[in-house]
């Protein structure tokens, strides 16, 4: 099994800064890419980044310019760099990994809340 561990949510003023980690572990044979998504109070959880093994990255369309998503291999972690940021994008935080062996098979982390209010 994969354990993923997050990390870094606070709360920030509108236009702040904050970086989330995700450090994974356990067993990571076959690991594919990992993501980060998120979940706002009453609405379905939305795919904000993701990075390959190869480290190509992809961004939703309202976090493009903003936010970074990167990773240390020798740490097995993960980050999130949010900048600028607005109420919108206030939400629990969750890491993602994606494994294939003989089928692909998701593992979540538990989510950190990031508020954006002044």
């Amino acid at each position: 099994q994969v354990q993923l561990a997050e990390s870094g949510g606070d709360l920030v003023q509108p236009g702040g800064f904050l970086r989330l980690s995700c450090a994974a572990s356990g067993i990571l044979t076959g690991l594919k890419a990992m993501g980060w998504y998120r979940q706002a109070p009453g609405k379905q959880r939305e795919l904000v980044a993701t990075i390959t093994t190869e480290g190509i990255t992809d961004y939703a369309d309202p976090v493009k310019g903003r936010f970074t998503i990167s990773r240390d291999n020798a740490k097995n972690t993960m980050y999130l760099q949010m900048a600028s940021l607005k109420s919108e994008d206030t939400a629990v935080y969750y890491c993602n990994a994606l494994i294939q062996r003989l089928a692909e098979i998701e593992f979540w982390g538990q989510g950190t809340l990031v508020t954006v209010s002044s």
